[in-house]
């Protein structure tokens, strides 16, 4: 079954669980860049991540991705970073975008910009674990398709496989990610994938 094809009536909890936490593993593959999606929380938990990929030698350069805020969540992350460890030389911004499409369509003129896309093989994707699979669907159909992904997701306090549905904002999470992952799918905004 494809997620588009998905009756949001009638989801189960298994379901639900493989399709926001199930084969998203990392793959421990050496990247070119890491990219952090942007949000409220990101500078407690994205973005050490993303620190520790960058110390552990995965890729060389992070792109903090977000503007939502005012400073942009993309400036909160780096700062963030940079108080981790990491230099400021190790990491590039992208301040525009508002939603997860955007993070990607603005984060590929980045990257071609300093990198050329073609330069590009493999891309270290970094956000919470809920958010993962609507990341890379969108990155496969923003980004030129001969470009890998390594999923790095992290786990928050509440919306994790063993306890999402036990907490009001892990339930609220969920349910809107399912939603907006078979919208996106239904409508032909992200790739659709089976399940």
């Amino acid at each position: 079954m494809y997620l588009s094809q998905l009756n949001l009536e009638d989801l189960e909890h298994s379901t639900i669980n493989k399709i926001i936490f199930e084969n998203l593993d990392d793959d421990g593959q050496i990247g070119d860049i890491i990219l952090v999606f942007g949000s409220i929380t990101a500078p407690k938990y994205r973005v050490p991540k993303a620190v520790e990929l960058l110390n552990d030698s995965r890729a060389k350069k992070i792109v903090m991705s977000g503007g939502q805020s005012d400073p942009p969540e993309a400036l909160i992350m780096k700062k963030a970073a940079i108080s981790l460890g990491a230099s400021e030389s190790d990491i590039l911004l992208e301040t525009k975008s508002t939603n997860t499409a955007e993070n990607i369509i603005y984060t590929k003129d980045l990257l071609e910009e300093y990198y050329g896309l073609k330069n590009i093989k493999r891309i270290l994707l970094v956000t919470n674990y809920f958010h993962l699979r609507r990341c890379l669907l969108s990155m496969k159909t923003f980004m030129p398709e001969w470009i890998e992904y390594s999923l790095c997701g992290v786990l928050d306090t509440n919306t994790r496989p063993d306890n999402w549905w036990t907490n009001e904002k892990g339930k609220t999470r969920v349910m809107n990610e399912i939603y907006r992952l078979v919208k996106y799918t239904k409508s032909k905004e992200i790739i659709d994938c089976l399940i």
